[in-house]
């Protein structure tokens, strides 16, 4: 067949609001390189990150008119001449940072981002570097696979990126987005406990199917950190902190002596202050920040992923591409429980 020259996708077209996601029903397709592939995208998931890069408050460089969206799955329907990690047909999942393989992070690395510093995934078709893509989970659906290159990884890379989790350890997560519901998960699976916050009672009851051991209203017990420790008759192994500087406090009062927290977001807001430096001290843990992780991590997550049959949670409310506004909207309201997801036919 003769490949598309063009292709159906958005484009932030400025900052400031979800209006200037612009849909294009002729964006220009590069011919591919001796190393590149073409992939047919058949879903997409959103993050945080893809609203914050809207609103212009995304912490890193943004190129203009970028192509949204990290997370995508699908088919590859072309190769360049050097091609070899994946074949026509092959169907693959994308990565976060293109060119982060494994070792220490890098600042060149994290200019590599997809839908910041890359054309990213919201769109019918891309071309990428073969080794920007992984193989996709053989127990996976699309749906269910294109959730997995930001939050998934960076839920893996908090639980095993410096100090691997332990069978028996406790983990606290915080909410029910995509990096928690998987930490939740992940946790589960490596034989762990699980203490889980939220603010809603018929979300806690989907967090204790899932597998909490503990589900804290925070909204009840604003001072949920000590109620953690409480629980676990001492305190927390790992903290998944998504929260910001409003909800630092008190996970540093929920973390046992070494354990450790990992800093991955402010969904509450940035806020103007947070922990004092004695309450960081007196802690006596490890505070770690973390930009979603590896490839290597990435092969090694779905490795797990397929002997575990680990399902990743969707929102009962599965967009269409052309709906993508309807869907950033969806996911800053807070609507959702587990990924918000993109339909693209």
């Amino acid at each position: 067949m003769s490949l598309p020259k063009t292709t159906k996708g958005w484009a932030v077209a400025g900052q400031g609001s979800f209006d200037n996601l612009k849909f294009d029903t002729q964006q220009p397709l590069p011919e591919l390189s001796d190393n590149e592939v073409l992939v047919k995208f058949h879903a997409a998931s959103l993050n945080y990150r893809d609203i914050m890069i809207a609103q212009g408050t995304y912490p890193f460089a943004v190129e203009p008119n970028i192509i949204p969206g990290s997370d995508g799955a699908g088919e590859v329907v072309a190769t360049g001449k050097k091609v070899t990690r994946f074949e026509k047909g092959s169907k693959v999942v994308t990565l976060f940072m293109q060119t982060y393989f494994g070792g220490p992070l890098t600042p060149k690395v994290l200019g590599s981002g997809v839908g910041g510093s890359i054309d990213g995934t919201l769109r019918e078709y891309g071309v990428f570097n073969e080794n920007g893509l992984v193989d996709m989970p053989r127990n996976l659906s699309y749906l269910e696979a294109a959730t997995l290159s930001c939050s998934a990884l960076t839920a893996w890379n908090a639980l095993y990126g410096l100090k691997a989790i332990l069978p028996g350890d406790w983990v606290l997560t915080q909410g029910t987005g995509g990096v928690s519901i998987s930490a939740l998960q992940f946790a589960k699976a490596a034989g762990a406990r699980v203490v889980a916050t939220t603010s809603s009672s018929s979300k806690a009851q989907k967090l204790k199917e899932l597998g909490a051991d503990h589900v804290i209203n925070y909204k009840e017990i604003p001072n949920w950190g000590e109620e953690a420790k409480r629980l676990t008759e001492g305190g927390v192994d790992h903290v998944i902190e998504v929260g910001g500087a409003h909800t630092v406090t008190e996970s540093l009062k929920a973390v046992n002596i070494g354990g450790l927290v990992t800093i991955i977001g402010w969904i509450a807001g940035p806020g103007e202050t947070g922990p004092s430096f004695p309450q960081i001290l007196s802690s006596m843990a490890i505070v770690r920040g973390i930009v979603v992780g590896s490839r290597d991590q990435f092969e090694t997550m779905i490795r797990a992923i397929e002997a575990s049959d680990i399902k990743p949670v969707l929102d009962q409310q599965v967009f269409k591409l052309e709906e993508l506004k309807h869907a950033y909207q969806y996911l800053a309201d807070q609507k959702h429980f587990g990924k918000v997801v993109v339909q693209i036919k």
